[in-house]
């Protein structure tokens, strides 16, 4: 549990390495045939779960502080890598969707596995094709795992383009490396289009050319091959918007280490705040789906807004509409949840009389304990941030924020 009283925050702090970006330069130089360094790497449990999974292809990791040098498997398939490989994801879904496709590529059969939240979270893109013949592998799932076996082929995939762009780009990652050319055609309009471009400019970095031709079309050449470079990854816009939300909410932190060019979709976390300070407003979340719960905590210490584009919200690590809308009645405010909305509406925020939930989800979690430097008040289940962010709390502290951890919850360390 953690208690939190009234504070505000104020100094400066370097924002952390984004978590989204290095999942991409870890596995991007993981199929470079060559040594790759990676620097400035923050090991949550997601970035963590690559690693190990990536590890199970045959790639070798050296860690030094916050800087991996990879040994890459480039095309190469090992005896050891090729038959009944395991990949423990742990909870991350970026690890799941991403690597997919390349159990399609490098192995014959795979079994990915994860905690029971993972596992049933959606992989209907990957089904579907499976279902459809557009790929030699097929995708079963037991109580314990999610099995693929067969392989990847080169084409032509079509694939709506209100879903996850994870799926896109665990295709995006497999493709350049088969015999022939392949496109990846969107159906629909594409939402988190950012997350996709993330991808590609980092598999541009390691010698791999994807082009987007048009708004919905994705060309990709084959027979390429992943070169080896070093690489940086880039302050995370994601986790940043939480302190800018605590600056928006009185608080004087100075933030360094963030690319104002940076493709992150989460960039727009700035801008959206400062609509909010303005009034009652309607913001789209369609490209930047994770600032929700951040979002959602800062309205209701402003003037309320509607989201819109929020669907998606409902399958994360937790479902994030229902559980911002239970959290959120504990501070007085009022929420109505729509099919691809979420109305924040304006009332006085109040000190919660119930101990807060974290959901085990890192977002809420972070987005709830925001709130409580406004009002004071507890929350259980705060060791979730280990999936993101795992020195969030230190960070607090050393930012002046009043806090004390006490106990631990669910197995959780504290």
């Amino acid at each position: 549990m953690v208690n939190i009283k009234k504070s505000q925050a104020k100094g400066t702090m370097t924002v952390p390495p984004s978590k989204s970006m290095a999942h991409r330069h870890l596995i991007c130089a993981s199929l470079c045939d060559g040594v790759s360094k990676v620097y400035n790497v923050d090991f949550s449990e997601d970035i963590n779960a690559t690693i190990d999974c990536l590890k199970g292809l045959g790639c070798v990791f050296e860690i030094d502080g916050s800087t991996v040098t990879v040994h890459g498997i480039g095309n190469k398939v090992t005896s050891e890598n090729a038959e009944n490989v395991v990949f423990n994801c742990n909870e991350s879904g970026s690890t799941l969707r991403f690597l997919i496709p390349l159990a399609g590529v490098f192995t014959n059969h795979a079994c990915f596995k994860g905690s029971e939240k993972l596992l049933s979270r959606p992989l209907s893109v990957y089904e579907r094709l499976s279902a459809d013949n557009h790929v030699s592998m097929s995708l079963s799932r037991t109580e314990s795992c999610i099995e693929t076996k067969g392989c990847v082929n080169a084409g032509l995939f079509t694939i709506a383009g209100n879903i996850s762009s994870q799926f896109v780009s665990g295709l995006l990652f497999a493709l350049p490396l088969l015999g022939r050319d392949s496109t990846i055609v969107l159906t629909g309009g594409t939402e988190s289009k950012p997350y996709i471009d993330m991808t590609m400019s980092v598999q541009a970095l390691f010698g791999v050319k994807t082009q987007w031709m048009g708004e919905n079309r994705i060309h990709i050449p084959g027979n390429q091959t992943y070169k080896a470079c070093d690489s940086t990854v880039e302050g995370d816009w994601s986790n940043a918007a939480f302190f800018f939300a605590l600056n928006g909410l009185g608080s004087k932190i100075v933030l360094e280490g963030l690319n104002n060019k940076s493709l992150q979709g989460d960039k727009i976390c700035t801008e959206y705040f400062d609509k909010l300070n303005q009034g009652f407003c309607e913001l789209d979340l369609t490209d930047c789906p994770d600032l929700g719960p951040i979002m959602f905590s800062y309205a209701s210490a402003k003037h309320g807004a509607k989201f819109t584009g929020t669907k998606r919200l409902a399958i994360k690590e937790s479902n994030r509409l229902q559980a911002m809308a239970d959290e959120l009645k504990k501070f007085s405010i009022e929420t109505d949840i729509g099919e691809n909305d979420f109305t924040v509406y304006e009332s006085k925020l109040k000190k919660p009389k119930e101990v807060l939930q974290g959901h085990n989800d890192h977002r809420i979690v972070m987005a709830l304990c925001t709130l409580l430097t406004l009002t004071s008040g507890s929350l259980e289940g705060e060791g979730a941030v280990k999936k993101s962010l795992p020195d969030y709390f230190e960070r607090l502290k050393a930012l002046n924020v009043k806090l004390e951890r006490t106990g631990a919850k669910n197995g959780l360390d504290n």
